[in-house]
């Protein structure tokens, strides 16, 4: 008689999972990531799709969402190496009029270093926290814009509490920025750490928008404690 098969659910699996043995020279942390950077869905994905990482479809997913990368809109990335967030700008506000029927819209993205072109949006190397980033902005866009969105961290020193501190700084410096360029009605996202010390930066933000939204998009790894705010219907003028 024929011995019955045990449970089957993950059948398959165990075949499909790349394991990556730890290299002399190589920390073990380092092996962790580059395994689990083999077997992430969203890595092969992104691949398959075009897009120049994984964080391409957070964005994606947020949008898909809150509605705020429409034809038409003018959009600045900050920190947008290695660009897949611009990626995804281009084709949703039609950055290359690909669709007749529809507005055009720009995708400006900026950051420190130097960024390989994308088809449909421009590229440039500022620190946007200089004093005249904001109208060196406007200048490229001709005008205000109507989301700012930011995938920006803070280079990690190993301590989890200083690191989260750092990201808050950014995102925040980011928020006044965004406060700078955007248009009424603008939407404005970012990235931030879950951990305690975002009190000061929600204020701020219900300030002057109508809306903030906190969320974990499904792309964002489950052990990674990143989250992103969401804040739309921006106001000039605070009341």
């Amino acid at each position: 008689m024929a011995r019955k098969s045990k449970n089957t659910s993950g059948r398959g699996q165990r075949d499909l999972t790349v394991k990556v043995r730890t290299a002399r020279g190589r920390k073990l942390s380092s092996t962790k990531w580059l395994q689990r950077q083999l077997n992430d869905p969203y890595v092969k994905r992104a691949r398959a799709d075009g897009y120049r990482g994984r964080a391409a479809y957070k964005i994606l997913e947020l949008d898909d969402k809150y509605r705020f990368l429409v034809p038409g809109a003018r959009v600045v990335d900050l920190g947008c190496a290695p660009g897949g967030w611009c990626q995804v700008a281009v084709k949703r506000v039609n950055a290359l009029g690909e669709r007749t029927s529809k507005a055009q819209g720009f995708v400006l993205g900026i950051d420190l270093q130097e960024v390989e072109p994308i088809a449909g949006a421009e590229i440039h190397q500022l620190d946007f926290m200089e004093d005249d980033a904001d109208a060196q902005v406007r200048a490229w866009l001709g005008g205000n814009a109507d989301v700012v969105m930011s995938d920006m961290a803070a280079a990690s020193s190993g301590h989890k509490q200083t690191d989260h501190l750092r990201i808050i700084g950014l995102c925040e410096a980011a928020a006044y920025f965004a406060f700078d360029v955007l248009t009424d009605g603008g939407t404005f996202v970012a990235k931030v750490l879950a951990g305690g010390a975002e009190g000061e930066l929600q204020k701020l933000l219900k300030q002057r928008f109508a809306k903030v939204a906190n969320v974990k998009p499904p792309a964002s790894r489950a052990d990674s404690s990143e989250k992103f705010v969401v804040a739309t219907g921006f106001k000039s003028a605070t009341e």
